[in-house]
């Protein structure tokens, strides 16, 4: 029998539950297109953008439709954490341990293998400018190991509840949030670098369409992406930023070391 035949989901679908109902009466409002891309058994790999801090508790939704449960892989800090922790470690997610990348690669191959669907995030870290930033190869890689199923999604909306450089609003009372999922890509593995680009032409064509069906418009809106009128950075002015970012972190470790 596998590991995943084995995994027995008992807080899981309750946390899905009890998070439809508080959307609701948050008076949310969900836009989702593509949901019937997602396997109703079988694994698959189901990358996603990453606009916010709270992506990961709503892309899952887009899973729903097809009665399944999405395994994210997370930073090993939710895991360490006493709260969080025992949650993570419940609903079956995976591990990333940046100082040990290939043990939660093999983790999210292995949980494809055996039916899941694995969720993961190829930009890695938010994307300032809410384009499509360059993406991982590892998305790619772990499809094509698995033998899935590539499915790209975006999510679009969730920036404006919690992202980097702007004020919170984490009840979400009122938002829209959009999850959109692509066509599945087949994916060999020979040529990582050029599936990767493939993917994130998807996942582009994806998010003009979150944007164009997003029920405020882009232009002006702090939240878009130049490109669509927006007054967010561009992923030039956004890699300039990040850059600053990791700089300023990397004197801070120095100066606690």
């Amino acid at each position: 029998m596998h590991y995943a035949d084995r995994m027995r989901d008992l807080t899981y679908p309750a946390t899905i539950l009890t998070a439809k109902t508080l959307f609701r009466v948050l008076g949310m409002t969900f836009q989702m297109s593509g949901t019937e891309h997602i396997p109703r058994q079988g694994g698959a790999i189901l990358a996603a953008n990453h606009v916010s801090y709270v992506d990961f508790v709503f892309d899952g939704l887009a899973a729903q439709p097809s009665g399944r449960l999405v395994r994210f892989m997370a930073k090993k800090d939710a895991f360490d954490h006493r709260i969080s922790g025992p949650l993570m470690r419940s609903y079956h997610h995976i591990s990333v341990d940046r100082d040990n990348g290939q043990q939660s690669y093999d983790d999210a191959v292995r949980y494809a293998q055996e039916g899941q669907i694995v969720g993961i995030f190829p930009e890695a870290t938010i994307s300032r400018s809410f384009e499509i930033k360059e993406l991982k190869t590892g998305a790619v890689r772990m499809a094509a190991e698995a033998g899935v199923p590539l499915i790209p999604m975006v999510t679009w909306g969730t920036q404006l509840i919690k992202t980097k450089d702007h004020p919170s609003d984490l009840t979400g009372r009122g938002k829209t949030i959009g999850l959109h999922v692509g066509a599945p890509i087949a994916v060999t593995g020979e040529d990582p670098v050029a599936e990767t680009a493939q993917l994130r032409d998807a996942m582009t064509a994806l998010l003009d369409h979150a944007v164009a069906a997003y029920p405020v418009r882009p232009e002006g809106q702090w939240w878009a992406p130049a490109r669509h009128g927006g007054t967010a950075p561009t992923l030039e002015e956004a890699a300039r930023l990040d850059e600053e970012e990791y700089a300023a972190r990397a004197a801070r470790r120095a100066g606690t070391d």
